[in-house]
Parts: structure tokens; C-alpha cells; sequence
């Protein structure tokens, strides 16, 4: 599992720098420091690796505070998303795979639809809590914030803008023709939002630094989880 694990963390690193179709199996191997053979023993093909790179992001759901409101927390989802980008090479490569159509029978869809679920059940049970507008329907907000979340990260990567000021300002868009006003006005979107949500009101992990891994973003990368 160790061996397994070390080959993923650096198939998504390779993924991350080059994309799908530029990813050479040789740079996983020499990252990984593993052998031909235990990667193939684990991983058939490139594209199985791509795949599993997609399934373990899927399967780390965003984990946030509960908090008064459910809209705060449905914001919280998107808000840790984007601190973990920073933080966390699988979750960058997943991404990046997921909007690289090199890898054509990659199952682009699974993230998209998991993440749409997870809003929806959330918003959801904002409704009957009274925090939605009366005409909104959960399943469109879900979308459009899933939808423009997944375009933000393209742009601020490739413009070289800091995701989570405009993830920010998306919710802060969003939200208030999406909630009743009572709660509009009590929602936190500021940018750093995310590291709060995580970890408290003072955004700092447990260990002393703001990453997932207890470690800073660029230790974090280097270091299978």
C-alpha cells in the first residue's frame, strides 16, 4: 500500500507539471523512486493511473466545521476546495485531468457529478431551513458554483491569479440571489476563508502550519500522504 500510495503521489505530480498526454511513466518511476515492474504490478496503463489519480480525489470529500448556517457551509465546501489546490498536488492533478480531454476514456464526469450531489444535499437542507429564496431550486446554484469553480481554477492558473480572491468574489455574487438576505449578510466569503473552515477561526493547522498535511505547500507536495 506504501509503494501504491508513493506511485499515485508521484503520477499526480507529473500530472499536475506536464498535463495527461506530456506525463512519461519514466518521471513517475524516477519520482517515486519504484521500479518498472511495481508500478506495473499496481498500474496497467497511464490511463489507469490518470483514473486512479481522479478516484482518490473523489473519494476526499471536502470535510468542513459545522457552522449556524448551512449556506455558510455549502460556501465552505468550494472556499476548502480551493485552499486544498494549494496545498495539495492530488487534488491539483485530479483537476487537471478531469478538464484534460488527452485522456479520452478518463471518467471526466465522476468529479463533476460528485461534487454537484454533495452541493445539492446541502443546499438542499438549507431550504427547509428556511435559508433559500423561495423560487430557488438547489440543483441550479449547485451547478453554476461546481460549473464556475472548475473555470476559475483554469484561469487563475493560467492568468496566474489567486484562486481562492476569485472564489471569493464569486460567492459573494452568488450568494445573496441564492439566500434570503437575513442570512446573506451573515456569511463569511473572505478570501482565506477556507483555511478557517478547516481548522478554526484562526486558519492554522493543528501542526503550526495553514496546509493539510502539516507541512508547508511545498514540503506537502514532496512527501506521499
Amino acid at each position: 500500500m506504501r509503494t501504491r500510495q508513493a506511485i499515485l503521489q508521484a503520477a499526480a505530480q507529473v500530472f499536475d507539471e506536464h498535463g495527461y498526454e506530456a506525463a512519461k511513466l519514466s518521471d513517475i518511476v524516477n519520482i517515486a523512486r519504484v521500479t518498472k515492474g511495481a508500478l506495473y504490478f499496481h498500474f496497467d496503463s497511464k490511463e489507469g493511473m490518470a483514473q486512479a489519480v481522479i478516484d482518490a480525489q473523489n473519494e476526499q470529500q471536502p470535510t468542513v466545521l459545522p457552522q449556524e448556517y448551512k449556506a455558510q457551509e455549502f460556501l465552505d465546501m468550494g472556499m476548502v476546495f480551493s485552499h486544498r489546490l494549494r496545498h495539495e498536488v492530488l487534488m491539483r492533478a485530479s483537476a487537471r485531468l478531469t478538464l484534460d480531454r488527452a485522456g479520452r476514456n478518463l471518467d471526466q464526469a465522476s468529479p463533476y457529478c460528485a461534487w454537484i450531489d454533495l452541493h445539492v444535499s446541502v443546499l438542499e437542507e438549507a431550504k427547509r431551513r428556511g435559508e433559500l429564496l423561495p423560487n430557488v431550486d438547489p440543483v441550479v446554484p449547485a451547478r453554476m458554483i461546481v460549473g464556475s469553480f472548475a473555470g476559475l481554477n483554469t484561469m487563475a492558473h493560467t492568468l496566474g491569479l489567486d484562486l481562492d480572491e476569485q472564489v471569493s468574489e464569486l460567492y459573494t455574487y452568488v450568494m445573496p440571489s441564492v439566500v434570503v438576505p437575513a442570512v446573506a449578510i451573515r456569511l463569511d466569503t473572505a478570501p482565506r476563508r477556507g483555511a478557517r473552515a478547516l481548522y478554526g477561526p484562526r486558519g492554522v493547522h493543528p501542526c503550526g502550519h495553514g496546509c493539510p498535511d502539516g507541512l508547508p505547500a511545498k514540503a506537502a507536495e514532496e512527501v506521499p500522504a
